[in-house]
C-alpha cells in the first residue's frame, strides 16, 4: 500500500481581520491552533502516516505543537522563504503537490482555503475552520481531522468514495483567468482594496456563488434564503442587488455576518450550471473573493465570473472513518476476521454485520 505524506498548511493570520470589530466573530488565536494541529498529528500518527509535510509561519505553529507531544512521524518543513501574506500557502500548496503529499490539511477560513487552491487543486483538503464566515471548512475535531485525512493519504479508504467533489468561480478579466473563488464572488462599490475583508453588505451590487445555503453565514446565505429549489452540487447561482427604495427589488432577511441578520434587497437571479459564465455589469469596482477584496474592475474591461467544476476535492471525515471502520481498519492486528463479525462471534453483537473488507 502507497503511504503518501500528509500536508499540513495553517495561516497564522486567519480569524483576526475587522469583522471582529464590525461583527461579532469569534477569535483563534494561534495557541489555539498549536492545539488543533497536535491533535492533528497524533490523530496521524494513530492511522499509521509517517512523514508530515508543513507550512513554517512566523509564529511557529506546527513546531510549538511538537514541543508538548512525541510522536512516530517524520515532521519536516517545506523549504521556503517565509514572505507573510497569502502567497506563503499557496506556494507551500504547490511544493506539497510537488512532494507527492496524498492530502493537505488547512487551518483556516474561506480565504485560506481559497490561496490553497490556488497552488493545488489536485491534492485533497482537508480543512479545518479557524476564520470568520466559514462555508468551505468545517468545525472538526482536530483528532477526527488527523484521522480522516491520514486515511485517504495512506489509501486505507477509497478518494473517490471519501472525498467530493467542490465547484469554484474563475475570474476572467478580458479573456484571462486572473483568480478564482471556492465560496463566493462579490462586486463591491468602492475603488479601494483597504481592510480586504468585506462587511458593509449595503455597497455589495452583485454576487456569484459556487454554493449556497440557508445554514450558512456570510454571502452564501442570500443565495440560500432565496430558495432556490434546483439548486445542487452541480449548480451555482448570480444575484443582483438593489437598493433599498427600488420598487422592482425583493427584499429578504440574511445572516449576512456573525450576529448580523440584515435586509437584503434582490433585484434579479438565476442559476448558474458549470460552464456557465456571466459579466460582472458593475464597474470600477473590486471584487471580493470569498469574502476578501482581490481584484480592482477599471472601466471598459470585459469582466466575467464562470462556475467550473475544478475545485479541489475535500475529505468527508464522517464518511472516510466510516468507510474505515467497514474494512476493519480499527481493529487491533490479528482480531479482524474476514469471514464473519468478530463481535458477533464473541457473543458480543446480537447480530452479525458486514464483515471487515467486503
Amino acid at each position: 500500500m502507497d503511504k503518501k505524506p500528509v500536508g499540513i498548511i495553517a495561516n497564522p493570520a486567519s480569524g483576526k481581520d475587522i469583522r471582529r470589530l464590525v461583527a461579532h466573530g469569534s477569535v483563534f488565536d494561534n495557541n489555539e491552533k498549536v492545539n488543533i494541529v497536535r491533535r492533528v498529528l497524533l490523530g496521524l500518527e494513530a492511522v499509521g502516516v509517517e512523514r508530515v509535510l508543513f507550512m513554517p509561519d512566523y509564529f511557529g505553529i506546527v513546531p510549538r505543537a511538537l514541543e508538548a507531544i512525541r510522536v512516530g512521524i517524520e515532521v519536516c518543513e517545506i523549504p521556503m522563504r517565509i514572505r507573510g501574506n497569502q502567497d506563503d500557502s499557496t506556494i507551500a500548496a504547490g511544493l506539497m503537490a510537488e512532494a507527492g503529499v496524498g492530502c493537505i490539511i488547512t487551518l483556516g477560513g474561506d480565504g485560506t482555503n481559497r490561496v490553497v487552491a490556488k497552488g493545488t487543486v489536485d491534492i485533497p483538503l482537508m480543512p479545518i475552520s479557524t476564520g470568520t464566515n466559514n462555508v468551505f471548512p468545517v468545525m472538526i475535531e482536530g483528532t477526527i481531522a488527523g484521522l480522516a485525512a491520514g486515511m485517504v493519504a495512506s489509501g486505507l479508504v477509497p478518494l473517490e468514495e471519501a472525498t467530493v467533489p467542490t465547484n469554484r468561480l474563475d475570474v476572467l478579466v478580458d479573456g484571462q483567468l486572473v483568480d478564482l473563488a471556492l465560496v463566493d464572488v462579490a462586486v463591491y462599490d468602492d475603488p479601494f482594496v483597504a481592510t480586504r475583508a468585506i462587511w458593509d453588505i449595503s455597497k455589495v451590487r452583485e454576487i456569484f456563488l459556487a454554493r449556497a445555503a440557508s445554514c450558512n453565514v456570510g454571502l452564501s446565505s442570500i443565495g440560500g434564503n432565496l430558495y432556490c429549489a434546483h439548486m445542487d452540487n452541480h449548480h451555482g447561482i448570480y444575484i443582483r442587488l438593489a437598493e433599498p427604495t427600488s420598487a422592482e427589488a425583493v427584499e429578504l432577511a440574511a445572516p449576512v455576518g456573525p450576529g448580523l441578520v440584515k435586509p437584503v434587497h434582490v433585484s434579479a437571479f438565476r442559476l448558474l450550471e458549470v460552464g456557465d459564465e456571466e459579466d460582472v455589469h458593475f464597474q470600477p469596482s473590486i471584487l471580493a473573493l470569498d469574502g476578501e477584496r482581490e481584484v480592482e474592475i477599471h472601466r471598459n474591461r470585459r469582466v466575467v465570473i464562470r462556475l467550473s467544476d475544478r475545485g479541489p476535492r475535500v475529505v468527508d471525515a464522517g464518511r472516510a472513518l466510516g468507510l474505515a471502520a467497514q474494512r476493519g481498519c480499527f481493529y487491533a492486528p490479528g482480531t479482524a476476521s474476514h469471514g464473519g463479525c468478530v463481535l458477533y462471534s464473541a457473543g458480543i453483537c446480537r447480530s452479525p454485520c458486514q464483515p471487515p473488507g467486503a
